[in-house]
């Protein structure tokens, strides 16, 4: 009983044992609910904050690459 203390503790300060806090969603659930006609499921909230973020990256990218601070719509 003693060791399994022992290496939960070592792990713990290892960081072995963490679980990554969850990244927040840019997203608005409610908005993204009250912007279509039909149902949404659980998961398509994740999927398209993942969608939202990549354009984003996307974007940033090509800004930076125009030598730009500011993106604009034409970076979508």
């Amino acid at each position: 009983m003693a060791a399994r203390k022992k290496k939960k503790a070592a792990a713990k300060r290892k960081g072995g044992s963490r679980k990554k806090k969850p990244v927040e969603l840019i997203i608005s659930k409610s908005r993204t609910k009250n912007a279509v006609s039909c149902k949404v499921s659980s998961e398509f909230y994740g999927a398209l904050d993942d969608f939202v973020r990549e354009a984003l990256e996307r974007a940033e990218n090509r800004a930076s690459a125009n030598k730009r601070a500011t993106l604009r719509p034409q970076d979508l």
